[in-house]
């Protein structure tokens, strides 16, 4: 645009005037681009009358001479038969629909051929006619839509793409049938691919994509994938044939191109019913008749009808789609239009999972689900079923089925009947708590929508109903599509629920829509939080059952999920919340657990996994597994495993074998033992009841407690580093173990499996005033004592308690006393008394320089040599003080005293009478008396075997249980 010198425009005018031309141009490539496309692909277009409404929106209407000679065609045939009640068949039509998963190869087309085959030959009730829905071939779709948005920049490349899929789709062909049959499918897909090329190369012109264009390309995977499976039917000498479903479905639509992937949506497509049975009987008594269909002997055969999903055609006779995962859709239509008697939908799984199975190993199969089920959980994001896939069937209450084609003989779930309304469950039963009704579970499933974000608009006053308007008809106006919507009953806030893709634009809107109020603060701000996700709850048993509510957000507070907004549906069909993207998963799985969908399964770290303790726990861990599922419904799953030096992480939700962990500890499964990096494993775990079992003597470990902690993970463990270690760390685990509402128990750091902590727990929570606690917590000295005389020395005696694993990996922190001033420390603070190990008054049985000698060697070798040295300095002194006690009628105990009044803590060496608890204590068991208000004039005593790995363990494993049960009992 050249401005002649003699004229003096402003800027303004001459940028006008090119925008002008530009727009005139884009305008032109348009017209003639839509025009293209339609004459390429429309078969029933001879002629075109192009219309440019008001918006510069392109509409293809047929004309009125192709309109006359259809409608002549039409009268011209006599109709001698209805397509929904095939002539001679005793059997309504069944409807069977193949998504892309169950046609990604050749074996897959193959499968779904035979499958067709024998569905068609009935159930033992007669042959039953066929017709097969059939999406594109896994991943083609991705790669039209690849050819059309490639070819705006790079047309050698979008060619290049077109080839790929055009000639993977004929080598698959190839594969189905001879060249008699697919020379003629080939040809086909050839000319179809030169006329994508054609329209395609327009698109650089006008550098964008018309969305007829995307609809009509993309649309033609499922054309080829049709005639795939019809080549190969062919080869089985079946009836059969294949309908372009462009040439008999009409629609009407409010919304262009594909929608998203995975939407559960449609974009508002509704066929077009009169005109689409119209075209289907036409069909039917024409191409039907001239293929024998009309005359078949439904005694010996049925005819299998191979229809292309997804693709359709609007009243104006432009190519379009039924938007993403529509296919579904067009198997529901079809299934109406034929009136048939149940429609399958063949997935890759064995059904309606109660929950996305990829995130919730536990869940199940659903057998049986109402219309109005299903659509609440396609509508929240269950990716088996698409949302308006349900209601064609509704009005005929045509039962629809999901099954596995990879595991037909598994009936999978079926869909029918409508749930109640409210106001007839209202008038039928008054409200009773879901409980109540035992082995009643209120939902059917438990699903979620990813990749959400949330607006808000937030006031001191924004105007109640008005700002609701508002703010709803900014949404409307900008094509916003609004999930859920929660108002603040103070009505200072509203806050809605959108894809994260249009968070943006719902921020801009708003912003604009409240412009004013925002200027002048009666607004105070809209704000966009994205990464969130829907997570909801779906039943109708949900309906007047009180306690619903309670165990979905328990189970989410239990999991540390946080909830962000939370709606229900006025039906009580669904409750769904808002959380944090990261959680979905973790909340998920805690749903799925509280409604007893599945059991309760707590996902296990153990730390020192192949010591004696760890080993001995993760044996019977083994060995209770089936036992636990069955009668208490509950699982341990121990993910990860780890030694002083290396790790192992599970791979799954299924764990380790704890048989293998000392081969996979020491395999190259296995890396180098790094607290970080197990750390980063339990807090990415998705389960909501996370669990570390502490089994080392560690302090390194002891400081990550803490940090566990924080993460919402639980802590079991005999390891005393904490609990009788820093007094104030100590005080910081336990205000985290408050804080984070987590369980840090450590019973077995005390009495082994002895309920020596719950007894003073409870003692204490019951009210009653503990004054003295006194006894033996030191299996070791409880042996060794039991064992000495004058034929067995001291040093042969604790040999023996070595070799039978009941002392430490270091015999030195027992016989010192050591080991029992720890358990001492811990009972006394759980009294509330403030002591530290030094506080308590150690007599030790062993000179303070063997306690100190640095001794080399392993384990074994500082065992020896401790006892050599033991042998020389101890046994003497020892035996006299044994005959000394015995001369008296006593006995030797290694006896502890905690004086809850003065604070005074002991650990010392005492000659018994047979007055004292322990002179009966046997070489095997510990014994703590209670001395309190109540127990004044008889203690209460906890007494029995604490010796060994084997008890130690089931210590942990009683911790563990009833860690477990308690959170089911929360649920």
């Amino acid at each position: 645009f050249r401005r002649p010198a003699s004229f003096h425009f402003g800027t303004s005018f001459t940028r006008c005037a090119l925008s002008m031309m530009n727009s005139l141009l884009r305008l032109a490539l348009g017209l003639f681009l839509a025009l293209s496309t339609v004459e390429a692909f429309h078969p029933l277009v001879s002629r075109q009358t192009i219309l440019v409404s008001p918006k510069n929106s392109i509409r293809v209407a047929l004309s009125a001479a192709t309109l006359k000679e259809d409608h002549q065609a039409v009268n011209a045939a006599t109709v001698t038969s209805s397509i929904s009640k095939p002539r001679g068949s005793k059997n309504a039509w069944e409807v069977h629909k193949f998504g892309g998963a169950s046609l990604a190869t050749a074996d897959l087309y193959r499968t779904v051929g035979d499958l067709l085959i024998e569905e068609a030959a009935g159930r033992g009730d007669g042959r039953i006619p066929t017709m097969a829905v059939v999406s594109a071939r896994r991943g083609m779709t991705d790669l039209l839509v690849e050819v059309v948005e490639t070819a705006i920049v790079d047309f050698e490349k979008a060619k290049s793409v077109l080839e790929e899929a055009i000639e993977s789709q004929i080598t698959l062909l190839k594969e189905l049938a001879p060249p008699e049959i697919t020379e003629k499918i080939e040809a086909r897909f050839r000319k179809d691919a030169q006329d994508v090329a054609s329209v395609v190369q327009s698109l650089r012109m006008i550098h964008t994509v018309p969305a007829v264009t995307m609809e009509v390309v993309t649309g033609f995977g499922e054309i080829w994938s049709a005639q795939t499976l019809y080549a190969y039917l062919q080869t089985k000498d079946v009836p059969c044939g294949w309908l372009d479903a462009r040439d008999i479905l009409i629609v009407k639509g409010d919304s262009l191109g594909l929608g998203e992937k995975g939407a559960a949506s449609t974009g508002g497509v509704l066929p077009l019913w009169h005109e689409t049975e119209s075209r289907i009987e036409k069909w039917w008594n024409t191409v039907g008749r001239e293929r024998g269909f009309l005359d078949i002997d439904y005694s010996t055969s049925s005819p299998i009808l191979v229809v292309t999903g997804f693709v359709a055609t609007t009243g104006e006779g432009v190519p379009t789609t039924l938007k993403r995962s529509g296919s579904d859709y067009s198997a529901t239509i079809f299934a109406k239009l034929i009136e048939a008697g149940r429609v399958t939908m063949w997935k890759n799984t064995d059904g309606v999972y109660t929950a996305d199975p990829r995130r919730v190993p536990e869940a199940f199969p659903i057998k049986s689900l109402k219309y109005d089920e299903a659509m609440e959980l396609a509508y929240f994001g269950a990716q088996v079923l698409h949302p308006s896939a349900m209601v064609p069937c509704i009005d005929n209450n045509i039962p629809v089925y999901v099954r596995n084609i990879f595991n037909p003989a598994f009936e999978g779930t079926v869909i029918r009947g409508r749930s109640a309304t409210l106001k007839d469950t209202m008038n039928k039963q008054s409200v009773k708590n879901w409980r109540a009704n035992r082995g009643e579970i209120p939902i059917k499933g438990i699903t979620s929508v990813d990749k959400i974000a949330l607006v808000t608009l937030e006031g001191a006053s924004i105007g109640g109903a008005l700002a609701a308007e508002r703010f709803m008809g900014a949404m409307a106006d900008n094509g916003i599509n609004v999930l859920i919507i929660t108002q603040a009953s103070s009505e200072s806030s509203i806050t809605v629920a959108v894809p994260e893709n249009e968070g943006r634009a719902a921020l801009l809107a708003l912003q604009d829509a409240f412009e004013l109020e925002l200027s002048r603060s009666t607004v105070n701000s809209v704000s966009l939080a994205t990464g969130m996700a829907i997570v909801a709850i779906v039943g109708e048993g949900m309906a007047l059952k009180s306690g619903v509510s309670s165990t979905f957000m328990s189970s989410m507070a239990r999991a540390n999920v946080n909830i962000r907004l939370i709606a229900q549906g006025s039906s009580e069909r669904q409750i769904a919340v808002v959380v944090d993207g990261n959680d979905t998963s973790r909340a998920l799985r805690a749903a799925h657990m509280a409604f007893t969908l599945s059991e309760t399964t707590a996902s296990v770290a153990v730390l020192g996994s192949t010591g004696s303790i760890g080993s001995a726990l993760c044996r019977q861990l083994k060995e209770q597994k089936e036992k636990l599922a069955k009668d208490l419904g509950v699982a341990m799953s121990v993910n990860i495993a780890a030694c002083s030096t290396k790790m192992i992480l599970g791979q799954d939700s299924r764990g380790l074998d704890p048989d293998d962990f000392p081969k996979l500890l020491s395999s190259d499964k296995a890396c180098e033992c790094d607290l970080d990096l197990i750390t980063t494993a339990i807090e990415a775990d998705v389960n909501p009841l996370r669990v570390i079992v502490d089994c080392t003597n560690s302090e390194q470990v002891a400081e990550y407690y803490e940090r566990w902690m924080d993460a919402g993970v639980n802590i079991i463990g005999p390891s005393r580093k904490v609990p009788a270690g820093d007094l104030d760390r100590y005080h910081r685990v336990h205000d985290s173990e408050r804080e984070k509402s987590v369980s840090w128990l450590f019973e077995s750091s005390v009495g082994s499996a002895l309920p020596v902590l719950t007894t003073l727990r409870d003692l204490i929570e019951t009210g009653d005033n503990v004054k003295l606690i006194r006894g033996c917590v030191s299996g070791t000295m409880a042996y060794v004592l039991s064992k000495i005389s004058e034929t067995m020395s001291f040093s042969e005696a604790a040999r023996s308690a070595y070799e039978k694993g009941f002392t430490e990996n270091d015999m030195r922190e027992d016989l010192s006393g050591f080991d029992m001033a720890q358990k001492v420390v811990i009972l006394a603070r759980q009294l509330g008394l403030e002591v530290n190990i030094e506080d308590v008054e150690v007599d030790s049985l062993i000179p303070q320089d063997i306690i100190d000698k640095e001794y080399p060697g392993d384990k074994d070798a500082v065992a020896n040599a401790v006892l050599k040295d033991i042998k020389q300095g101890v046994d003497e002194s020892m035996l006299e003080r044994l005959k000394a006690a015995e001369a008296e009628g006593m006995n030797l105990r290694y006896k502890f005293v905690i004086d809850a009044a003065t604070g005074k803590c002991k650990c010392s060496l005492e000659a018994v009478d047979q007055t004292d608890p322990l002179f009966r204590l046997k070489k095997d068991e510990n014994l703590v008396a209670f001395e309190t208000s109540r127990y004044a004039t008889s203690p209460l005593i906890v007494k029995g075997a604490a010796a060994g790995p084997d008890l130690a363990a089931s210590g942990i494993f009683a911790d563990l249980l009833r860690l477990t049960r308690a959170y089911s009992a929360l649920q």
